[in-house]
């Protein structure tokens, strides 16, 4: 019954401060909204980029190797050294197929832009992405609509291609593609899949504005050696490590490519992990960024909610001696005012989690993003508060439950 009676108490006297003095009230807890706002809504964006980056992980896959001109992470300034290697070639995989036992699935990849027409209608500046039959396999590729190219397409060069799902959408709107003929390449080729909707990714490529056609066919029609951006994907059988298929891949390139025993790689072994690695250190700073600017308010968030308690403690010196001389024992007195500078502080964190949702609300409706305000988020926000309230009301409340009866009646 005491539980019930104090918070129902504490309530009603939090309620009656804000009342009391609206405006002295929203200026101290102006600190604690500002500080939930500034934590929940750095946490919120983390946990979403986050989850963006293993979801990206898990279509591209951490067992996959990427051979490649240019390492990843910027190689340390050398840039010159690394602009004179050449690049990966559609021969060098059909080598490494015959002498590698570590991959389960190898694929070439090259890449250039272009326009597609579709009768009158022309897409431009489109990526056109030359890949072999195995591609599908490594980046797990959804078809919305139609087929893969099978291997023998991709090794004969057929013309034919998919095609992503904004690709698809902005050159036949409403109509089903399958089977139609759109130029690429100064070429008429046969449309026999959409890659299903992927949306923005954090890492690796979505397909939504590209296409895809097989390798031979790009080879055909652009000098391989003119190309900026191949790469060689290599994805691990299973039970098989990353770095055991690395050392392997290293010592058959280096093989391929002559290169003396002391002779440095004239070529580059990428993995996911780099960009994941990279992007979790970036995403900690900002984390602890936000923890720090939103410590700074939840601080004087404490010291407003302090002095709104300081002053309810002044305003009711009268009835706390009368509560004492009816038989309040000071740990109902502490406790009850305790009460009430928790309730003021999660006042202040209900308009703090507001505030971040409607922020949230607004930037998804204005990008093509998902941030979502977490349950685990919300049950931060709500412990967070309660947790100032509490060491920001103790002191008051300790200074209230000691008054003594007889002087705090004569208060007023």
């Amino acid at each position: 019954m005491n539980i019930l009676q104090i918070t129902n108490e504490s309530v009603r006297f939090a309620w009656e401060s804000l009342v009391a003095n609206k405006v002295r009230t929203v200026l101290s807890l102006m600190g604690m909204t500002l500080g939930i706002f500034s934590i929940i809504l750095v946490f919120s964006i983390v946990d979403t980029f986050t989850k963006s980056i293993r979801d990206s992980m898990e279509s591209v896959g951490s067992d996959v190797v990427y051979i490649q001109k240019w390492p990843w992470g910027g190689g340390g300034g050398q840039w010159w050294k690394y602009f004179q290697r050449p690049e990966p070639t559609y021969e060098e995989l059909t080598k490494l197929q015959h002498r590698l036992n570590t991959p389960e699935y190898a694929a070439f990849m090259m890449v250039i832009s272009g326009n597609l027409n579709y009768r009158n209608n022309v897409t431009e500046n489109v990526q056109m992405t030359g890949v072999s039959a195995d591609y599908i396999d490594i980046w797990k590729t959804k078809i919305d609509n139609g087929r893969y190219f099978s291997p023998l397409e991709s090794n004969n060069g057929r013309p034919v291609v998919l095609l992503g799902y904004d690709v698809a959408e902005g050159l036949f709107g409403a109509l089903d593609p399958i089977g139609r003929e759109i130029r690429v390449l100064g070429e008429k080729v046969t449309v026999i899949g959409v890659i299903a909707k992927e949306g923005s990714k954090m890492i690796g490529q979505s397909h939504d504005e590209l296409i895809l056609l097989p390798v031979n066919f790009m080879r055909r029609k652009v000098n391989e050696h003119q190309i900026q951006g191949a790469a060689i994907m290599l994805k691990a059988k299973e039970g098989i490590s990353l770095d055991q298929m690395k050392a392997e891949v290293e010592g058959v390139m280096r093989g391929l490519r002559r290169l003396r025993p002391k002779a440095e790689d004239n070529f580059a072994l990428n993995e996911i992990s780099v960009i994941q690695s990279g992007a979790e250190m970036l995403f900690s700073v900002l984390w602890w960024a936000g923890v720090i600017i939103g410590g700074f308010a939840l601080i004087a968030g404490g010291f407003g909610v302090a002095n709104i308690m300081f002053v309810s403690v002044s305003e009711r010196i009268s009835q706390i001696g009368v509560q004492k001389a009816l038989g309040a024992r000071s740990s109902f007195i502490l406790t009850q005012f305790l009460g009430e500078a928790v309730v003021l502080s999660l006042i202040g964190g209900f308009f703090g989690l507001s505030l971040t949702y409607l922020v949230l609300t607004i930037v998804n409706a204005q990008f093509d993003i998902e941030l979502v305000l977490s349950f685990n988020n919300i049950m931060i926000g709500v412990f967070t508060s309660a947790f100032i309230g509490v060491i920001f009301g103790i002191f008051p409340a300790l200074t209230a439950s000691r008054k003594d009866p007889v002087e705090a009646m004569r208060a007023n």
